[in-house]
Formats: C-alpha cells, structure tokens, sequence
C-alpha cells in the first residue's frame, strides 16, 4: 500500500499498531453475556498502556501532518480518534462493520460519538445499524467499489485452479466452482462443502469440481478456520479429489475469470461483500447470499442468484441450476459485468467519497 501511494505522489507512512492490539476483537462476543463481555473486558486492561503509548504516536503523526480531515477506515482507528481531541481536523468514520453487533464496540463508539463529524457506511443495513448507535452523526452510505478495468471478463484456463490447490488436473470440460474468502468463519466455508455434497448426492453424474480460495488473514483468536479444519471437512462430506484450496491471491481477477460459477456463501449478513463486486465485474454468474450488503445493489435472477444465508441445500439447487444451464450462465454473467459498472465502480465511489470531503470542508 504504500508503494503504491507513492506512486501517486502521496506522502504515505506506515505506523504499525502492535500484535497485541491487532489480536483484539469482540466479534466473539455476538450473543454472549454480560459475564463474558465482562470477562474479555478484563483481558483487555494490560493492553491500555501499549495503546496510550500506540495513540500518542498517532497523535504526534497527525500534528506533524496537519490535515484538515482524517479518515478512519477501522474500527480500532476510530477508537483511536480521542487522541486527536484538540488538533484542528474534521474525523470522518468509514464504517464496514455492524456496529450494534459489537456489544464492547458498540459502547465505546457511542460515548466517543461526538469526535466524529459524519460517518461512510458502505451499505445501507450498515448505515441504519450505524445510526443506532452514533445518535445524531451523519451517516452517508457509499458502497464499495472496485476497479472495474482490473476486474474485467477475460478468458482465463480454468487449469491454473488445479495447479494452485495441487489437484492432478481436471477432465475437459469441468465446470468450476469456487467461492474467495478469508477463512473467517461466518463466510460460509462449511455451507460451501456441505452443498457441494449435497449436489453430488442430487446429480452424481454431474462433472464439477469446487475450490476454497483464501487464506486465515485475520489475528483475532478463534475467528477463522484453519486449514487442517477445512481439510477435515471435505473428508468428512466425501470430497477428497472434488475440492482444492487455493491460497491467498494477491492478484485475484484471474481466479474469478477461470471460475465457471462463483459463490458468496456468508451465513450471517455481511456489510458488503466486496468479493461480490469484483466476481461481477469479471462477468462471473454468481450466487450470493441474498443477506450481504452487495445485494442491496442486485435483482435475484437478473444479475446474480440470491440464496438465504446459511441455507446448503439452496446453493446445491442454485448451483445445479447454473451447471446445468449454459444460457442461464451467460445470461447472468453478462448482466453482472453490467450491475457492476453501473454500482461498483471505484470512480463512482471515488465522486462520492469527495463530495462528502468536500461538504465537510465547506
């Protein structure tokens, strides 16, 4: 990231938040207790010294810096905002997240509110959940976007997938299947496998093969699956040879471009979904979890399939409906490329993101 804003002649510098900090998270929290928000409250205290001393030097980046805005793009970095008090800066909080699903989070934000001049939701369920609990803040909501020229239909041999999962390769003509996440739970990798069982039980004559694409990003403990888990369950459904994974991608337009069918499997609703975008924008028929904030922007049966979230034997069926249906398939992709253009470009994200900016600075 930070060649690249040098390429583009921005002064960019890189303040690295600790791994103890990093490790923090109360997502595990969702539906517990009191007695264990208390809990992990508690094992929070010995960090508060190394985030003073983390706020401090954030503090000291931002006077030498001088903005007139900062942008927090991250639930910690807003947490870091009472550290600016008294710097001469409109705060804007790019909020990716359900806030009111965070029960310490939620807290926090709320009391800190006032620090902030307008909050970026990137979807609309974000910014109505966001308006719950920063009061009065102005929330904008301005879904993601991606680079619609970089993600673009292209033909790609699907053959590569077999190569990066290490699969001996496939048949001609094997339809491929795949969904990309980050190994955190809730993106639905159980769900995946659980439907590809599911559809080789309807259609055993069906040739298909399906990849898992990602890799366990995240540092909070307990978030994510592990690859040994993954592995243990394509065992258990039976799927020893029918399913690769294929490590983190840096550069992922070509995996989407050599998927035949591209899922979104999330089982509780996401705040946006940005792999969604960008399988669109490459013209890959999609199905998707109609809970995701991407949705917002899609018609079930025109651009993508819309599956409930959580629900394996509805994205068996959807995937036996594209793998059996080529029409179906370029139908859907071709208008994909279309929604995307139209809702999930990075210049139309860009123009929204300026004019809030601006109407802050005016």
């Amino acid at each position: 990231m930070l060649d690249e804003a040098r390429a583009l002649d921005v002064e960019a510098r890189l303040l690295p938040l600790p791994e103890r900090l990093s490790v923090l998270g109360d997502s595990a929290l969702r539906g517990r207790g009191v007695q264990e928000a208390w809990k992990f409250a508690r094992g929070m205290a010995p960090t508060s010294a190394l985030l003073t001393r983390y706020g401090l030097a954030l503090r000291r980046e931002a006077a030498a810096l001088r903005p007139d805005l900062l942008h927090s793009n991250g639930i910690k970095t807003h947490l870091l905002s009472p550290f600016t008090v008294g710097l001469p800066l409109k705060r804007v909080w790019h909020i990716h997240d359900f806030l009111g699903e965070r029960p310490l989070v939620r807290r926090a934000l709320s009391a800190m509110a006032p620090l902030a001049s307008m909050a970026i939701a990137n979807s609309h369920a974000v910014g109505a959940d966001a308006r719950t609990v920063l009061g009065r803040v102005p929330v904008q909501v301005v879904p993601n976007g991606v680079d619609v020229e970089r993600f673009s239909p292209a033909p790609v041999d699907g053959a590569r997938l077999d190569v990066l999962a290490g699969l001996p390769p496939a048949p001609a003509g094997t339809p491929r299947v795949g969904l990309v996440a980050t190994y955190a739970r809730w993106k639905g990798h159980d769900v995946f496998l659980a439907a590809a069982a599911e559809l080789t039980r309807l259609a055993p004559g069906l040739p298909a093969r399906f990849y898992l694409v990602g890799a366990p990003l995240y540092q909070t403990a307990g978030s994510q699956f592990s690859e040994t888990e993954l592995r243990q369950l394509i065992s258990q459904r039976g799927l020893e040879g029918r399913v690769g994974l294929v490590p983190f991608q840096a550069q992922p337009a070509d995996i989407y471009r050599a998927l035949d069918v591209f899922v979104h499997a999330s089982t509780r609703r996401e705040p946006f979904g940005l792999t969604i975008a960008e399988a669109l924008a490459c013209g890959r028929p999609s199905i998707i979890s109609r809970a995701s904030g991407a949705a917002e922007s899609l018609t079930d049966g025109v651009d993508a399939l819309a599956i409930p979230p959580g629900d394996a034997r509805a994205l068996a069926m959807a995937m036996h409906s594209l793998l059996t249906d080529a029409s179906l398939r370029e139908r859907l992709g071709t208008s994909a490329r279309r929604t995307a253009v139209e809702q999930f470009s990075r210049e139309r994200y860009a123009r929204e993101i300026l004019a809030i900016y601006r109407s802050l600075l005016d």
